[in-house]
């Protein structure tokens, strides 16, 4: 099978696990990222905090991200921009949103946005990761361009980028095209994994 033919099995077939799971076990799965986010010491205190509105099973954060608004911080979903890069506007619970080209909700004529490289830490959806910080996103390559700029500074650096997955998602290796910008942590519902102290993917 080719890379790119094993990718989207890939990509299917983790989609597909995700979206069999049960309200409970997302619930359950919700609070164990809640947990693993708050090991991370930047969590607590950077002030522009990027994540995304959970679909097609992902992950959801709607437990992490009340205590931002309770300590200050400021939560921001992803946009489409031009160039098809993201940018990044500012969101509440209960401001309005409406579905972008893919059906993914985004703020509805946002007073202010930012771009990429305005933030401090952005949560990154995926369908698969590697100890090492490699991503196997949703072929779009909005993060990956969105963040390029990243590729030529010393990490970890702001923004701080922390892949959110279910443990399940985890693969031995991933290999990483030229383009791809690997996270510097992933937090799952199980454990925060610092991509910078893994050794060929395993654990130092």
């Amino acid at each position: 099978m080719d890379a790119p033919a094993e990718r989207r099995e890939i990509r299917q077939q983790l989609a597909a696990r995700r979206r069999a799971l049960t309200p409970p076990q997302r619930m359950a799965a919700a609070q164990g990222l809640r947990r693993s986010l708050e090991q991370l010491p930047e969590f607590h205190t950077d002030a522009r905090v990027a994540g995304y509105w959970a679909t097609d099973g992902e992950l959801p954060l709607n437990l992490a991200i009340p205590p931002l608004a309770e300590r200050g911080q400021q939560f921001l979903l992803p946009m489409i921009g031009r160039e098809r890069e993201l940018r990044f506007a500012p969101w509440r619970a209960g401001d309005p949103v409406e579905p972008n080209r893919y059906g993914i909700p985004e703020p509805v004529t946002p007073h202010e946005w930012f771009a990429a490289f305005q933030l401090d830490l952005v949560l990154v959806p995926l369908l698969a990761f590697d100890r090492r910080g490699h991503r196997l996103g949703y072929g779009g390559g909005y993060y990956d361009r969105s963040f390029a700029f990243l590729g030529d500074q010393a990490r970890p650096t702001e923004p701080l980028l922390v892949g959110i997955a279910y443990a399940f998602q985890e693969m031995d290796a991933i290999d990483a095209e030229s383009w791809d910008i690997p996270l510097d942590y992933v937090a799952t519902d199980r454990e925060l994994i610092d991509c910078h102290a893994t050794d060929h993917g395993t654990p130092a």
